[in-house]
């Protein structure tokens, strides 16, 4: 202690600010602690740990925080000197969608709105009399990050930018479904962060522009780059082949309708593809879209350090697991996509052992020229679809969403199959396409392991099941309506089923359960899986400094449905937040390292979405109270974990 240097009382602010838990625990995570000393004249203490301390599942005792985000855990990090401090945490919104926000030019902007093609507000006229423009309820992927040299003005700390996409809204004024019918707005957040707290408070919000990439599509979970860009998603991926008058050709129809103001102008080929957002200095943004990583059910893509291969969720029933390696580092316009096949045996028992992965590749191309068969072919250029039993051997038979499907290509149109019907196309190249909702994906660098989340598992994956077909490899026992997440391997000098030299070092090459949810009978809450495991996993982000496995839950088996902290060291799951009723936590994202703090984004979707058989014991509690908490259950947060202001000091010697 003698040998420490006189410092100000700034300088002292500087080193030991309070640490919001975006944590931003400030100085605490920062690269030079979490990474091993900070010195102090000849001395040096060293973070040794770092673990959560867990919370309780609310309870109706407490309806109040069943009807809100509610966060009773803490944070702990421990030190070499044997000393530790721990930091109470909470939730800090920037806004509840529907909110005003500053547009940065002295005027304000409505949060999460929804315009069309013309950057024109779409109006909810559901109601006479209450004609108002559409915002979400369902606010999802969110990336935060920080630029060279921000221009944004008024800034009183450091401008740091948060991309927030909305993947749909749940309703209209007069109670009508109206999922997948509108386009996913996209925002640019200028945040301003206090250099002694770490707080971040919204100075700017700015809608990106998506007319020239057509509009996006049910925009769900994202990722940010390597290179510091934000990867959306376009899921669900609307069927070429929708029967006319179909449930899936009428929302197609009046998502057109609402975009463009005719329901035949939208081209299906545009969606189900992979965006790329890049912020501006100036807190603006733009958009393009990556035809060449093919038109699945996009959903939390994670780019490999390599700053080429990407490994990408697919949140459909029939889903496949893909990989896309792109010719160029921080280059995803160009590459080579394809889908894994399993060997036999996979097992949602942790003690199991994994199961090989083999790659088969669909096809290279580069997103321009994809994009140009999209403008051109019509969907029967390409492959004939049928629906029943041909009884011709020369099509290839398969299940489609659970859908059967007798598929025969065209000839020559193997490279606009592989990626503007990516789906039908790996089934007919032998894929493994018996996945149901493989959603959230992130990597663990150090070990070289990465993670996907499995929503549920059932139907596909079940023998026997809707779907079920035995050419998958994958063929369960039992449903698991929980879900689990599943371990990859990763290794490098692989070859594809070719026997062609695959050009990565992050190939994904077994695959095994980690972690898994557990099916119960309702318990005295309403809750259909045990409270005190995971339930559903969706969103998935990784902390190198921290240890830390996040996962947030999208859950029909869960009562309230929580963000969970799980140490891949300790193998200690903690829940660190529950998210109000009915409500799907989204948005997850972790920066270990921002301008010395560390933040974990958290964000949920439609609070009080009612399900009779799951909320049928709490719902007349709790839905006055979410209906006051959330707009009448029209807005929903968007925003992060953090420090209580009154304990985010650390001032360790």
């Amino acid at each position: 202690m003698s040998n420490l240097p006189q410092l100000s009382r700034r300088e002292t602010l500087r080193l030991f600010g309070g640490i919001p838990m975006v944590l931003p625990f400030g100085v605490l995570a920062s690269s030079s602690l979490l990474s091993g000393k900070v010195a102090f004249g000849a001395e040096a203490i060293k973070v040794v740990s770092t673990e959560f301390t867990p919370m309780a599942a609310p309870s109706l005792t407490d309806a109040a925080a069943m009807a809100k985000t509610t966060v009773a855990s803490s944070f702990k990090v421990a030190f070499s000197d044997k000393s530790s401090h721990s930091y109470k945490l909470s939730y800090q919104p920037f806004f509840i969608t529907g909110d005003m926000v500053p547009d940065g030019k002295g005027g304000t902007i409505l949060s999460g709105g929804y315009v069309d093609i013309d950057n024109k507000p779409i109006i909810d006229k559901s109601v006479a009399g209450k004609e108002r423009q559409i915002f979400s309820d369902s606010p999802d992927g969110t990336s935060l990050l920080a630029l060279p040299k921000p221009t944004v003005a008024k800034i009183k700390g450091k401008a740091v930018f948060a991309v927030v996409q909305f993947e749909y809204t749940s309703r209209d004024q007069g109670g009508a479904d109206t999922y997948g019918l509108l386009p996913s707005p996209i925002a640019v957040l200028t945040l301003d962060q206090d250099q002694a707290t770490g707080k971040l408070n919204l100075v700017k919000y700015h809608n990106v522009d998506t007319s020239k990439v057509h509009g996006l599509w049910i925009a769900c979970g994202s990722s940010l780059s390597p290179w510091n860009t934000h990867l959306s998603s376009e899921e669900y991926e609307p069927d070429a082949f929708a029967a006319p008058g179909s449930k899936a050709d009428k929302q197609f129809k009046a998502f057109s309708k609402n975009l463009y103001g005719d329901e035949t102008k939208a081209n299906p080929y545009h969606y189900g593809i992979m965006p790329e957002v890049t912020v501006h200095p100036d807190g603006t943004g733009t958009v393009k879209k990556h035809y060449s990583l093919g038109r699945i059910s996009h959903e939390l893509i994670q780019v490999m350090p390599d700053n080429r291969t990407a490994i990408m969720g697919d949140d459909y029933t029939n889903g496949g697991f893909f990989m896309f390696v792109a010719d160029k580092e921080k280059d995803l316009s160009a590459g080579t996509l394809y889908v894994a096949k399993l060997a036999p045996g996979l097992s949602v028992d942790p003690a199991a052992p994994g199961v090989k992965l083999s790659w088969v590749k669909l096809g290279h191309a580069t997103s321009d020229e994809i994009e140009k068969l999209a403008n051109t072919l019509k969907p029967t250029d390409i492959m004939t679809v049928a629906t029943a039993d041909p009884g011709d051997p020369s099509y290839t038979a398969m299940f489609c969403d659970g859908n059967a499907n007798w598929v025969k290509l065209k000839p020559g149109m193997e490279k606009a199959a592989a990626f503007l019907e990516t789906h039908r196309y790996a089934n007919i190249k032998g894929g493994s396409m018996g996945f149901t909702k493989l959603e959230g994906t992130t990597v663990n660098i150090k070990d070289k392991v990465a993670y996907s989340a499995l929503q549920n598992i059932q139907d596909s994956m079940i023998k026997g099941g809707k779907g079920w077909t035995e050419a998958s490899n994958i063929a369960l026992d039992k449903t698991l309506k929980a879900g689990g997440v599943m371990a990859h391997n990763l290794a490098g000098g692989q070859k594809d089923t070719d026997g062609a030299a695959i050009n990565s070092e992050w190939v994904p090459v077994q695959t095994k359960a980690l972690l898994m949810g557990e099916d119960i009978a309702a318990d005295a809450l309403g809750n259909l899986a045990n409270p005190d495991k995971i339930g559903n996993p969706d969103n998935l982000k990784f902390s190198e400094k921290m240890r830390t496995l996040f996962i947030g839950e999208d859950s029909s088996t869960h009562v309230n449905n929580f963000l969970w902290a799980y140490n891949i060291d300790t193998k200690a799951l903690t829940r660190v937040m529950s998210m109000p009723v009915g409500a799907e936590a989204t948005g997850l994202h972790v920066v270990d390292d921002l301008n010395g703090w560390t933040y974990i984004m958290s964000n949920f979707q439609h609070p009080g979405d009612w399900i009779p058989a799951l909320h049928g014991k709490v719902q007349a509690t709790l839905e006055p109270l979410v209906n006051a908490n959330y707009k009448q259950r029209f807005g929903a947060a968007v925003g992060y974990l953090t420090a209580d202001p009154t304990s985010i000091k650390m001032a360790k010697a």
